[in-house]
């Protein structure tokens, strides 16, 4: 046990010194084989390259070009459009039409820093234009854009299916209800706000024509989610790999058929931009195999359900206990590395109380969400905040009632599973 401590010491040392995440895993895991001593170094290269192998792991490529292909076009301006006709004209409705944006486009992308990044381009320089305070803006794309993992399909899901051993349709099913019910109580937040601030209303004109007119051309959009997602992968018509090349596909189809604006210049810069992302997730998926391998070998997850188990056999205070460790492991790790890391350590415990994989994984999914828009490491708080061009501080301030209203649904998740029809066994 001692390796593993060493291991995670040393990783989490080189993370407080600026070392990039997956280098600090990667290096916790050499130091901590090395003081084993009775395994050779090369295991280190074959767990992590066999992390990476996975079938589902193909998913990921193209789900973050679907997503390139869409925010790059005509379709993403078309789409705001709609939310604005919807939303726009009640009280913090341009808030709720970057929630609304985000909902639909999470269906598409798997990734909050996409849609961070893709939305917050278009919807924080538009907020801050309609009268809006910069750090408004930013903090509803920072807290709205990890909608993109929470209602599927969602990379994060992918990556704990891979881990778990657990059904992606499964998880992706389980994530929908729960993703729109954030999605409500972050609109809820954009109204209280606004209201509290008087922040002014959008004049956005709505009639039958001009609604039907952008339902029609945002249905693209909308499509992605609802057949291939819903019908084709929960029919198991297809498997996730599959569902993610025909999303690619697609979007390729109509920006080309459709929209017509698709050059090829930015196809390329589509694909390379897409290769980019890939690279940075997968490097993680490799080197948190390599840690999750030691963590195994050293049976440290049964260990600390066991010491655990010891102290306390109450289900509600040892799931009490996994939403804290979410919560701090979040404000400080990344979402991908942070899944591939907790998942083996808290497996092994909530089968031992009787929590079903499937809800911790959605459990794992909606709590470290939050900490890609809380300090220090929060990545979406960080591109959000670089958009609007204000500071950390002022858009911390301006998230405290949405961090709130998350940490309530995050209890629901945890403790109320059934009402967001979240399987328990």
């Amino acid at each position: 046990m001692i390796e593993v401590l060493l291991a995670i010491v040393v990783f989490i040392g080189l993370l407080l010194l600026g070392v990039p995440v997956a280098f600090s895993v990667i290096a916790g895991s050499v130091v901590g084989l090395f003081a084993i001593g009775s395994l050779p170094m090369e295991a280190l290269s074959q767990q992590s390259f066999a992390g990476a192998t996975e079938y589902s792991m193909l998913a990921i490529p193209f789900f973050i070009l679907t997503a390139d292909l869409l925010f790059s076009g005509r379709l993403g301006a078309q789409v705001i459009g709609l939310a604005t006709r919807l939303v726009g004209r009640f009280r913090g409705g341009v808030g709720m039409t970057s929630v609304l944006t985000n909902a639909v486009f999470a269906g598409v992308s798997g990734s909050a820093v996409a849609d961070a990044t893709g939305l917050g381009k278009v919807m924080i320089p538009w907020t801050k234009k309609l009268g809006y305070p910069a750090q408004y803006g930013a903090a509803v794309n920072a807290s709205s854009s990890v909608l993109g993992i929470i209602i599927p399909p969602s990379i994060p899901m992918i990556l704990f299916s891979a881990a778990s051993g657990a059904s992606v349709a499964a998880v992706f099913n389980a994530g929908l209800i729960p993703g729109i019910i954030m999605g409500i109580a972050l609109m809820f937040a954009c109204w209280f706000v606004a209201w509290k601030h008087n922040y002014p209303r959008v004049r956005a004109k709505l009639t039958l024509k001009k609604l039907l007119i952008d339902l029609l051309i945002a249905t693209p959009a909308i499509l992605i989610p609802v057949i291939l997602i819903r019908v084709f992968l929960f029919t198991g018509t297809a498997t996730v790999t599959e569902v993610s090349v025909l999303a690619a596909v697609y979007a390729l189809l109509i920006r080309v058929t459709m929209y017509r604006d698709l050059t090829w210049k930015s196809f390329m810069r589509s694909i390379a931009e897409s290769a980019a992302s890939t690279a940075v997730v997968m490097i993680l998926i490799m080197f948190s195999s390599a840690l999750s391998w030691l963590l195994t070998i050293q049976e440290a997850p049964q260990k600390l359900a066991t010491s655990l188990l010891s102290t306390t056999d109450n289900y509600y205070l040892i799931v009490l206990f996994i939403v804290l460790i979410l919560i701090i492991t979040g404000m400080f790790l990344d979402m991908s590395p942070a899944i591939l890391l907790l998942t083996p350590v808290l497996l092994p415990l909530a089968h031992a109380i009787g929590m079903g994989t499937i809800h911790l994984g959605i459990l794992m999914v909606c709590t470290l969400a939050m900490g890609l828009y809380t300090p220090p490491v929060g990545t979406t708080l960080y591109i959000s905040a670089g958009l609007g061009r204000v500071g950390i501080n002022k858009v911390t301030r301006e998230l405290l009632l949405f961090y709130v209203l998350i940490i309530l649904f995050v209890l629901v998740v945890a403790f109320a599973p059934g009402l967001m029809l979240i399987p328990t066994t």
